[in-house]
């Protein structure tokens, strides 16, 4: 394990968490400005901006409504309220009769109420029936988003329920749990579209790989499992190594094209993005936008150390 994952990376997961140091960010208008690398804007038409960019350049879109940890009701009902508005404004933009919808939207059951102290699973369950129930209607895809590991259970049982109205819906499964192969076992088997990333918060050793090349390992043996499967594998990495072994597994498991996706985060590895979708693969882009952007930015900071440089150096190049 290198010096950034032991010694960085802690520090940053901490600062994640912190009210104080999330107050101090967003007041700072230079921080604010950098932020914009990953999160191009709070508003729905920021999010339509980035949205029409991308299509453009022939990439896919998940767009993430930011908000997590909601503890109250009135909150929760906002969140609904904001992504209706989101679906409101993507009808008309999607492409229902494709095989591959162009348009996602991302939900965190967290934002939908899931842990509020009374009935938040339910909660929670209800609202993302009823975003599901209007995605479906504008021809937009939905995935659930996974968050830390104590959630794990509570949303993959709601991504159960859904999954029987909703064939169609997506889930997270994150590479790092030791878990996960078994979940992509039981999900690959049910057809499910699956979004394999590697993880982004600070677990346990008990229940997490915490080595680099631990996480690497297990993605490529649970994308293993996906390819082999009868879903569809949508391969949320940046990593040279997992990007390199895709080509391999779909050739081995005879998928096509339109059997699997490559997904990677906005502002992150752009080049990269354009060229795996100049070669003709699906390259769906997550676009986050709102004003809660704290916690999801200083998550990006401590995925990889070349997002901390960048942050770095521009705020010195900012502050001179």
């Amino acid at each position: 394990m290198g010096v950034f994952d032991r010694v960085a990376r802690p520090v940053i997961m901490a600062a994640s968490r912190s009210d104080g140091m999330r107050r101090a960010a967003e007041r700072l208008p230079v921080t604010r400005q950098v932020v914009h690398r990953f999160v191009p804007g709070e508003t729905v038409a920021d999010a339509l901006d980035s949205v029409a960019q991308l299509r453009n350049s022939g990439r896919l879109v998940s767009i993430d409504y930011l908000g997590e940890d909601v503890t109250d009701i009135d909150t929760a009902n906002a969140t609904v309220d904001a992504y209706l508005d989101l679906l409101d404004a993507l009808d008309g933009r999607a492409e229902p009769s494709a095989a591959v919808r162009p348009l996602e939207v991302s939900l965190k059951l967290s934002a939908l109420g899931q842990a509020l102290p009374r009935d938040g699973e339910k909660i929670a369950l209800e609202n993302a029936h009823t975003i599901c129930e209007r995605a479906q209607r504008a021809g937009v895809w939905v995935t659930i988003d996974a968050e830390d590991h104590t959630t794990t259970d509570s949303t993959l049982s709601i991504v159960r329920d859904l999954r029987t109205e909703f064939r169609w819906l997506g889930t997270v499964l994150q590479a790092y749990l030791r878990r996960t192969e078994a979940d992509c076992k039981e999900f690959a088997a049910s057809g499910a579209r699956i979004r394999l990333c590697k993880g982004a918060y600070d677990e346990p050793v008990s229940v997490a790989y915490r080595d680099r090349g631990e996480v690497t390992a297990s993605y490529l043996r649970c994308l293993r499992v996906l390819m082999g499967g009868d879903g569809y594998p949508m391969v949320a990495s940046h990593d040279p190594e997992v990007i390199d072994a895709v080509p391999a597994m779909v050739h081995e498991f005879g998928r096509g094209l339109d059997d699997f996706e490559y997904q990677m985060l906005y502002g992150i590895r752009d080049a990269e993005q354009r060229r795996l979708a100049a070669e003709g693969n699906h390259v769906r882009v997550y676009v986050p936008f709102g004003t809660q952007w704290y916690g999801y930015f200083v998550r990006r900071l401590a995925e990889r150390p070349a997002n901390l440089t960048f942050f770095l150096r521009a705020l010195a190049e900012r502050r001179h």
